[in-house]
């Protein structure tokens, strides 16, 4: 899922599924610095985050900000529990984490009862079956592709508004949910721990609107949300302690202002005045202030640090930018060194050769182009010799932020050192990962990062690089790089269904390999997230599984 998109991985991790891997296992999950002592009730946490979210409709939200948010007001079947030293499966609207049947191609989920929504009418399983259902419509947009991928019909199905059901989805009682998958998957019940995976009463469906009107099962509801300003969160009063086992209602009002420059809010953070105090951000540190802050002491109790399963990376679009040649020297012309300085230096994270992380399944160390993160200009021009020396110009999506114009300004000044000439696109961060994974898009090249559901190259290497997916996708197309070879589209299929681990994790290592051979990304850092509150912001959680400040436990400190 990006960073604003983790990787829910699509079609192909849904088949990952079937092989019964191991979902986000994990590193230690602390409450770190501001987040000790004992909850408080009452006061307002604000949230200042630099642009809205993409999506808050759990069936739209493919983000981590989203994804995090979304927590607060929606629940879905299954949760992961990050209370304790490496997350932990838990039901959340259901019982426990399902009963699989049939060589698990059937799993049976028993809801709580009780639950309720903010207008205090109990949820019930066709509200769950009426929400995932809604996934399947061409209104509902930019979300996970799960549920059409693993569930019986669901190729074929358009969705509730449509008139028609899914049949697959089997509801006997109010309290009782039956799913019946295409093939085995053993590890169905951690798909169902996504916000996709949650009721939506048919009454209060809005359809495309929904990600302002989201009803609430939650320990939050939305009051008031005006898009790219503020999103306001009260306590939803039907919303029950004891039938959740994840979430907290400590503070009384959770506070979204959106739109302020992210330099702006790292120095209201920094500044621990006023408001400030009761504030935490969930959009990574901005790039320029990054180092100062990770190196200040006296920010320690309140600065959150969380390695993020993924890779940042410059994918470059393989259909427009044809020559194999070209495509290596940008691949040997960009100087990672200024790249990397644009998001913060070395606290950001290390600079990356392969599109899988260190210590993923499947990784393999190997480095195709320049062994100096300065690049290789030598290399570089003499590639271009061999494509004739064209006299190119290429753009670059970004989003609008500072950190990211210092990123592109970057790239920039590398190609042109190749003679390439880069116009720069800023898109509104909102709608950056929206925008970029539409087809219709016209960008040669795109910045983009990534975060695996789990550490697997199952969640990597298919979602970014199986190019049956442009077309099958064409408003959630993930392979920026427009990547289609019939021989790598085939070697991602065999390794995702192989059942011998072992021969599983060498394919994949091997496939990265002929991915990067292609040219069509340039690797840049393996990424940390960082980000910081204020001194009155307690009980925040480092969420290794979003790479996200968890706001599940929050409190306003006294």
């Amino acid at each position: 899922m990006m960073r604003r998109t983790r990787s829910v991985a699509l079609l192909a991790s849904a088949t990952a599924l079937v092989l019964g891997v191991t979902a986000c296992g994990g590193s230690s999950k602390t409450t770190t610095g501001s987040g000790s002592g004992s909850a408080t009730q009452g006061g307002t946490l604000t949230i200042l985050n630099k642009a809205d979210y993409d999506h808050l409709d759990p069936q739209r939200t493919y983000t981590t900000e989203g994804s995090s948010m979304d927590l607060e007001i929606v629940r879905s079947l299954t949760a992961w529990d990050e209370s304790g030293s490496t997350p932990k499966l838990v039901g959340d609207l259901a019982t426990d984490t399902g009963t699989p049947s049939n060589n698990a191609k059937t799993w049976t989920f028993h809801l709580k009862k009780g639950i309720k929504y903010q207008d205090g009418v109990e949820v019930t399983a066709q509200d769950v079956k009426y929400g995932v259902e809604r996934a399947f419509s061409a209104d509902i947009s930019g979300g996970p592709s799960y549920a059409q991928t693993l569930l019986v019909g669901g190729s074929a199905y358009k969705g509730p508004y449509t008139g028609k059901s899914l049949d697959s989805i089997q509801t006997p009682d109010n309290y009782t949910l039956v799913f019946n998958l295409v093939q085995s998957s053993a590890d169905f019940n951690e798909t169902t721990a996504m916000p996709g995976w949650s009721a939506v009463p048919k009454a209060h469906d809005t359809g495309s609107t929904y990600d302002t009107a989201v009803w609430s099962d939650g320990p939050y509801q939305i009051q008031s949300y005006t898009k790219n300003k503020e999103l306001v969160l009260t306590k939803n009063k039907y919303w029950s302690q004891s039938t959740d086992p994840i979430r907290q209602q400590n503070v009384d009002e959770m506070d979204v202002k959106f739109g302020q420059d992210e330099a702006a809010i790292d120095q209201q953070l920094v500044s621990n005045t006023g408001t400030a105090q009761t504030s935490i951000q969930q959009w990574p540190i901005a790039g320029a202030d990054l180092a100062s802050i990770s190196n200040n002491k006296s920010l320690t109790s309140r600065y959150y640090k969380i390695a993020a399963p993924g890779i940042n990376y410059l994918a470059l679009n393989t259909t427009r930018i044809t020559d194999l040649k070209v495509r290596q020297a940008i691949e040997y012309a960009i100087d990672k060194t200024t790249v990397r300085g644009a998001f913060g230096g070395s606290a950001y994270g290390d600079y990356a050769t392969t599109m899988l992380n260190p210590g993923m399944d499947g990784y393999q160390q190997f480095n195709l182009y320049a062994t100096d993160p300065t690049g290789d200009l030598t290399k570089a021009t003499a590639l271009m010799t061999q494509a004739g020396n064209p006299k190119l110009t290429l753009s670059l999506a970004v989003e609008n932020t500072t950190t990211q114009t210092h990123f592109a300004d970057a790239v920039k000044a590398s190609l042109a050192k190749i003679g390439i000439t880069v116009n720069i696109t800023p898109i509104d961060a909102a709608n950056y990962f929206s925008t970029t994974s539409n087809t219709k898009n016209q960008y040669d090249m795109t910045w983009q990062d990534w975060i695996a559901d789990w550490p697997s190259a199952s969640t990597v290497l298919p979602t970014l690089f199986d190019g049956k997916q442009i077309t099958a996708s064409p408003q959630s197309n993930w392979d920026a790089s427009y990547l289609n070879v019939a021989a790598i589209n085939t070697g991602l299929e065999d390794a995702t269904k192989n059942p011998d681990l072992t021969a599983r994790n060498a394919a994949w290592g091997a496939l990265d390999k002929q991915i990067l051979g292609q040219a069509a990304v340039v690797p840049l850092m393996y990424m940390n997230f960082s980000e910081l509150s204020g001194s009155k912001v307690g009980g925040v959680i480092n969420d290794t599984v979003l790479a996200e400040p968890s706001l599940v436990h929050v409190y306003v400190k006294k």
